[in-house]
């Protein structure tokens, strides 16, 4: 999946679905180190993808709670 689509469909959702995300993004991310220490495949590439994932899903976490906090105190 491209970079633009895949942000597309995180900024659609909610606070909600966005640490879902975060926490299957953080059980995939365990199981390809596991796999990397046992030596099952080259998977560098798909680590450092989900790491960069896991960070946007972080970022746009923050950012929707900053706009929740900044709507409720006008």
């Amino acid at each position: 999946m491209k970079r633009k689509d895949e942000l597309g469909q995180l900024r659609e959702m909610n606070i909600d679905e966005l640490k879902e995300q975060a926490d299957s993004l953080k059980e995939s991310l365990f199981r390809l180190k596991f796999r990397k220490t046992l030596g099952v495949g080259e998977s560098v590439n798909d680590i450092r993808r989900e790491k960069k994932t896991l960070a946007r899903v972080f970022t746009l976490i923050n950012e929707k709670e900053a706009g929740a906090k900044k709507s409720e105190t006008k």
